[in-house]
């Protein structure tokens, strides 16, 4: 008793320590103590289950040393290829990595609720109820997150979408509801429970599937968030039928998280939760470019850069396109330049602008960029009125003013960054193919707009150029 005693103060250690590590996360100067803090809270969550072992049963001691050994190889063998991916991950490719492991996340609650159906099925309809509950959304989890992970890597290059569909999920959700309630009711675990355990799994993972797949791509954000939020909920669920706190309240810390940033980021764009799980998002008719007036008129990445040079202010929005270019390196060299030249520069981010929440913030502080010359979306919309110079580099969507005035415009409503507000406006992009949504960007016919075409990388490093043969 005295190691379980042991297992349950470090269980609450653990998830102080989960808390404290969240609440440093809110801020980028502190969001890597925050992680490291979390992540000692999980080892302590870890190394504390290990302790328990010493109390088992006589029994149960025969087949001690062969858990213990497969519990070590399996945190050896996962922990390494973590270790490995996150060390060589380009950040482009971060996105599909978090989408994934999310995923892994989620399958482990419902790994851990098919070993706990072996145990629970004498300890009331109570705990049966919550590990089916646990095991229905991790696994949902699982395979949604790898079919995002699969959109977002290319590997699904399109949404896939068919006649009766939002049926047919509805009714693989409901037979996959149906067979955890048989299971729960059923008083003996004999081989028809394991039959109707297997039917209720390959239900629940095939509605993750058939949930995600007719989602677009422009959705992905919300989806992993959404995702993120099942793991939590799930991990929780796992943890209040094992009895374990610190599960529960690292479960639901993560799924409180990952719900209320799922909601965000929906307002961010703004559709509810059902109109990006249900919709047929960007399928309808795009406004073309016979429909908007004026033209698009492209400029030399050289005169953009003295424009920029000889301007008092400067506002920067990071796109996807800067990410898939790796030019984040390149552009606060740009940076540099204009600041020494006595440029006032700030970075503006919309909240759904790349792949994933949060994604050119990462990308940014990868290239050092300073946090105090960051924003947000709110926090920097009154500023492009008194900017001389906005540069847009691979956002499409986020900075379209078709949001405010097209309400013909699937994107009607979803707040945006005023670039358009700016005295003149540049756009880094590769072509003039549209975003995600589908949708013409009326941004890029206006006078006050230019487009500079080509990588983003090879167009900054002309603009770092012509800015050093100005003399800095």
């Amino acid at each position: 008793m005295f190691f379980q005693h042991i297992e349950g103060l470090s269980g609450l250690v653990a998830a102080a320590l989960f808390i404290f590590g969240l609440k440093r996360m809110s801020s980028p100067v502190t969001a890597l103590s925050g992680i490291v803090i979390a992540g000692v809270g999980m080892v302590i969550a870890v190394a504390a289950s290990f302790l328990v072992l010493a109390d088992l049963p006589d029994a149960a001691r025969p087949n001690l040393l062969t858990n213990l050994a497969l519990a070590i190889l399996a945190l050896g063998i996962g922990g390494g290829c973590a270790w490995w991916n996150g060390r060589k991950v380009a950040v482009t490719a971060m996105p599909q990595m978090v989408a994934l492991y999310n995923g892994m996340g989620g399958g482990a609650a419902a790994a851990v609720a098919a070993a706990g159906l072996l145990t629970v099925a004498t300890a009331g309809p109570l705990l049966m109820s919550v590990t089916i509950a646990g095991a229905l959304i991790g696994s949902i989890s699982l395979t949604g997150s790898i079919i995002a992970w699969a959109k977002l890597d290319g590997r699904i290059d399109k949404p896939w979408r068919f006649g009766g569909q939002r049926v047919l999920n509805a009714v693989v959700f409901l037979v996959a509801i149906a067979l955890g309630v048989l299971i729960v009711l059923l008083p003996d675990g004999g081989l028809s429970t394991a039959v109707i355990a297997l039917l209720f799994f390959a239900f629940s993972l095939a509605f993750g599937v058939l949930m995600t797949l007719p989602i677009g791509g422009a959705d992905m954000p919300v989806v992993i968030s959404l995702y993120n939020a099942f793991t939590g909920l799930a991990v929780a669920l796992e943890g209040y039928a094992l009895q374990n706190p610190a599960l529960m309240i690292a479960g639901m810390v993560v799924g409180s998280a990952g719900t209320m940033l799922t909601v965000l980021m929906a307002k961010a764009m703004n559709r509810s939760l059902a109109n990006v799980l249900f919709s047929n998002f960007g399928e309808i008719a795009a406004t073309g470019p016979s429909d908007i007036a004026g033209s698009m008129k492209p400029a030399d990445a050289g005169d953009a850069a003295i424009a920029m040079r000889y301007a008092s202010r400067v506002v920067i929005v990071p796109g996807y396109g800067l990410a898939v270019a790796q030019a984040q390196q390149k552009l606060y060299e740009l940076v540099k330049l204009l600041q020494a030249a006595d440029v006032d520069v700030k970075f503006a981010i919309h909240p759904v602008a790349g792949r994933m929440p949060g994604h050119m913030n990462v990308l940014l502080a990868e290239a050092g960029v300073p946090y105090d010359i960051i924003f947000d979306m709110e926090d920097v919309n009154d500023a492009f009125a008194t900017t001389d110079v906005a540069l847009v580099i691979g956002a499409n969507d986020v900075v379209n003013p078709a949001a405010r005035t097209d309400k013909a415009s699937p994107i009607y409503g979803m707040p945006i960054l005023d670039v358009d507000h700016a005295h003149q406006v540049y756009v880094v992009k590769r072509g003039q193919g549209k975003g995600y949504a589908g949708v013409e960007n009326v941004l890029f016919y206006g006078d006050n707009c230019n487009m500079v075409y080509g990588d983003a990388q090879a167009v900054i490093t002309r603009m770092v150029q012509a800015i050093k043969e100005l003399g800095g």
